[in-house]
């Protein structure tokens, strides 16, 4: 079966690309889809999250491109997952995250489920692209405002500039107990 999905990203302007997929290709092929519609360079790592029909994601329901657990193995990460393991009639929705610095927030839905492949056709195919990706990853809403000057909340009063002074101008880690070839 043929997966048709929108792909929107978290902007003010509408930005999207329709992505056509098989179905039982794994949520890696997506994530490189969904790379290569936007024009992104593809050395950001990037992770799925499933959602509520609201679009409310939780960080524990994380579908990572990479292994990034404790124990080797025990995570299990996006070609672990067959698109349609996770996507169906019932479930439409899951959030894409590329690029954890930028955060570039993608919404995916699915569109329409086809029936057969069309004749000629190559899958994944970008089917339709609207907008030009902006320069920065922006923002509707969806994470809240992250360009407010206090992010950091009363982590940052905590402490005192007094606190830094031992590595003001001096190159030495003498008095800290490093031993100078410790290796």
């Amino acid at each position: 079966m043929i997966y048709k999905f929108r792909v929107i990203l978290d902007a003010e302007e509408d930005i999207f690309r329709d992505i056509a997929i098989e179905s039982d290709n794994t949520l890696e092929d997506l994530h490189n889809a969904i790379v290569n519609a936007f024009g992104f360079d593809g050395t950001e790592t990037g992770s799925f999250f499933t959602c509520e029909d609201d679009w409310t994601w939780n960080e524990e329901d994380e579908i990572p491109l990479f292994d990034t657990g404790e124990v080797p193995g025990e995570m299990k990460t996006m070609v672990d997952f067959k698109i349609d393991d996770l996507m169906h009639q019932d479930n439409t929705k899951m959030v894409y995250v590329y690029d954890f610095f930028s955060m570039w927030t993608f919404f995916v839905e699915l569109a329409a489920i086809e029936e057969e492949k069309e004749a000629g056709e190559t899958y994944p195919a970008l089917l339709f692209s609207h907008g030009e990706l902006p320069a920065e990853a922006g923002q509707s809403g969806l994470r809240g405002d992250l360009s407010n000057d206090d992010i950091y909340g009363d982590f940052e009063d905590e402490f005192d500039d007094d606190d830094f002074d031992m590595f003001d101008g001096d190159d030495s880690f003498e008095d800290m107990g490093f031993e100078e070839n410790w290796n």
